[in-house]
């Protein structure tokens, strides 16, 4: 494979990749608008932060694979590249304890005004007095909103500094997450008018779509308790930044924020922002998964998952559909021989059903095989006597598909 990488990567991810056979380029000065005119001649794109938008699968001649050195794929136009059959794969949880770290380095800066108290020592004042009155973190309480990889890791360590956990109840969270949930003890309510009071800290670990877009807005920050904090390592889109000033200038919120709406494209540029200047905030740079630890992980993953792609298997792939989307799965045993399955599937062809999804697994020895098919439409006794009645079938099944997947 040839394989583009848009953004910088460690050294030992290239070498890997071509160990393995595969060509690699790296132009970590690739802009996004420069994506649609460099692709041709690349089966994968490898981006961390460079946008891919509609343009760049619509004119790329042999992308098959775009990887999202990371968790969000919200810079990426995963419908653009469905409809091309792009694969687009992401990385969910390899950066998880570098951003929870750096949560939790930001409400202890809070907390403590480290930032303040560094700056004025570099400018030659002692100000004891004013330094020494921190609340303090034990006994408090953090409501967490997005209980991911990175919430429960931010979850966990801020455990084991006795803080009391909070998050909203989910009816559809997924069985392993409610399991760690309970073991780090965090409370449960319904509403954010419920959350939001009781807190004396809230930290956001949400990914940016329309539901999750300005979701810190006015009405929001009314609800937190005066003299909390929020929290911001996830996306800069959740927050309506001029309300959240106007809850600064009021003096009754402080912040602790890594990412930012309008903040640069690229990894050095001159920008001004009142909000992360504001003197209620401690800002860092968009760093929360930059640690070699992080970058490290994310680097393996990326060989994993083009390791898998080569294998022909589709590990973390978000723009598949996520359950089965036929009406019937036929069964087909068989023979495992040249041109079996071809005259499976012109058979149902004929028949005018079309093919969703299908995987074929060869038994131990390698004589015969089964094939599952999912298909769309109505399967005839007919039919299933004219698949049985193959060459080198041994028999056909038929099962309706639940329309839950």
């Amino acid at each position: 494979m040839r394989v583009l990488f848009a953004d910088s990567v460690g050294a030992s991810t290239v070498t890997e990749l071509e160990g393995r056979g595969h060509a690699c380029v790296v132009d970590a000065g690739l802009q996004a608008g420069d994506l649609a005119g460099s692709l041709g001649g690349f089966d994968a794109l490898v981006v961390r932060s460079t946008k891919v938008d509609r343009e760049v699968f619509e004119s790329a001649d042999r992308l098959a694979l775009v990887i999202r050195a990371g968790a969000g794929t919200n810079t990426i136009d995963t419908g653009a590249a469905a409809e091309r059959g792009v694969l687009v794969a992401n990385l969910p949880g390899r950066n998880a304890a570098a951003v929870a770290e750096l949560t939790m380095g930001l409400l202890i800066a809070v907390d403590r005004r480290i930032v303040d108290g560094t700056v004025d020592l570099r400018s030659g004042q002692w100000d004891k007095k004013t330094y020494s009155a921190a609340r303090g973190l034990l006994g408090s309480t953090l409501g967490i909103l997005g209980l991911g990889s990175i919430g429960l890791e931010v979850a966990q360590r801020a455990s084991a500094f006795g803080i009391h956990l909070l998050a909203l109840a989910k009816p559809d969270r997924p069985a392993h997450i409610r399991a760690r949930a309970e073991a780090l003890r965090i409370g449960m309510v319904e509403s954010l008018s419920e959350l939001l009071p009781a807190c004396d800290a809230v930290s956001l670990h949400l990914p940016s779509g329309p539901a999750t877009v300005g979701l810190v807005d006015r009405s929001f920050l009314e609800l937190m308790k005066p003299g909390a904090v929020l929290l911001n390592t996830s996306r800069g889109e959740l927050v309506d930044e001029d309300a959240l000033l106007e809850a600064l200038d009021g003096g009754t919120l402080r912040a602790g924020l890594d990412v930012y709406a309008d903040e640069p494209g690229s990894g050095v540029a001159e920008w001004s922002s009142r909000l992360a200047q504001h003197p209620r905030v401690v800002g860092t740079h968009h760093i929360g998964a930059s640690t070699q630890q992080a970058q490290d992980a994310i680097a393996d993953g990326v060989v994993e998952i083009i390791d898998a792609f080569v294998r022909g298997e589709t590990p973390n792939c978000v723009n598949l559909t996520p359950s089965r989307i036929g009406s019937v799965t036929l069964t087909v045993r068989h023979l495992d021989r040249v041109g079996v399955l071809a005259h499976v599937l012109d058979l149902l062809s004929r028949n005018a059903l079309n093919v969703e999804q299908m995987q074929n697994r060869v038994f131990r020895g390698g004589d015969a095989a089964v094939a599952t098919i999912d298909v769309s439409g109505p399967v005839s006794e007919d039919l299933l006597a004219d698949l049985g009645s193959l060459p080198d079938v041994f028999g056909v099944s038929a099962a309706t598909i639940d329309g839950d997947g």
